[in-house]
C-alpha cells in the first residue's frame, strides 16, 4: 500500500466566517495547530495547504507548507497542488475548521484503506454523501479530481462519487461538523463547553 502522507485545508479565504477559520481558538487552541497536531503523528509526512499571499503568515510558517497553484477553484486547488508536488503517495486530507474532530475518526479512517478501492471517506450524517475533507485520497482519486477541475467541475466530493471510494460510517457522531459562521462558532463553543463540563463531572 502507497506511503500516506497528510494534508491540513488552511487556504480558505473564510468569506462566511469574516475571520481566518485557520487562526480561530476553541478550548485556547488555533483550529490549524489543533488539526496539525492530530493528524501529524498518524501520517509518514504532513503538510499545510495554502494560498501563496499565506506563505509568510505567522500561524502558517511554522509548518511544512504545500502552496496552491491554481487559483478560484476552492478547496480542490490544495488537494491537486499535493498531488502535483508528491504525485505517487496517498493522502489524508483535513479540513482545518473540525473543532469535534478526535483521534479515533481519523484512526478508523486509516484503518479503512483497502486494497481496489481509490479514497476512503466517511459518509455524511447529513445526506449521506462522502465527506471530502476528512477522508483519503489515493493517486487515482486524485487523478478523477484533476479531470473533473480540467473540465469544470471543481467539487472534491463529485470526485469521491465518482471514484472507488470505500465508505464508513460516523465514528463519532459529529465530529465532522465544520464550523462556517459566526453563529455556528457560538453554538461550537457551547457544545464544547457542554462537553468539557460532562468530562469533569464524569
Amino acid at each position: 500500500m502507497r506511503s500516506l502522507c497528510g494534508l491540513v485545508l488552511a487556504g480558505g479565504v473564510s468569506r462566511r466566517m469574516g475571520h481566518d477559520k485557520a487562526a480561530l481558538a476553541y478550548e485556547g487552541r488555533p483550529q490549524l495547530d489543533r488539526a496539525f497536531s492530530l493528524l501529524a503523528p498518524r501520517v509518514s509526512r504532513c503538510f499545510v495547504s495554502l494560498r501563496e499571499d499565506q506563505k509568510t503568515d505567522a500561524l502558517r510558517c511554522v509548518y511544512p507548507g504545500i502552496t496552491d497553484r491554481f487559483q478560484k477553484i476552492g478547496p480542490a486547488a490544495g488537494l491537486l497542488a499535493a498531488h502535483e508536488e508528491y504525485p505517487d503517495v496517498a493522502w489524508l486530507v483535513l479540513a482545518c475548521d473540525l473543532p469535534f474532530l478526535d483521534a479515533p475518526t481519523l484512526d478508523a479512517l486509516i484503518q479503512g484503506r483497502r486494497e481496489g478501492y481509490t479514497a476512503v471517506a466517511f459518509r455524511s450524517e447529513h445526506d449521506g454523501l462522502p465527506e471530502p475533507f476528512c477522508a483519503i485520497w489515493e493517486p487515482e482519486a486524485l487523478e478523477i479530481l484533476s479531470r473533473q477541475v480540467v473540465a469544470g467541475r471543481v467539487g472534491p466530493r463529485q470526485a469521491l462519487i465518482s471514484s472507488v471510494t470505500y465508505l464508513l460510517p460516523s465514528c463519532t457522531p459529529g465530529a465532522l461538523d465544520n464550523i462556517n459562521t459566526p453563529g455556528e462558532r457560538q453554538q461550537a463553543e457551547t457544545r464544547l463547553a457542554r462537553c468539557q463540563e460532562q468530562t469533569c463531572q464524569g
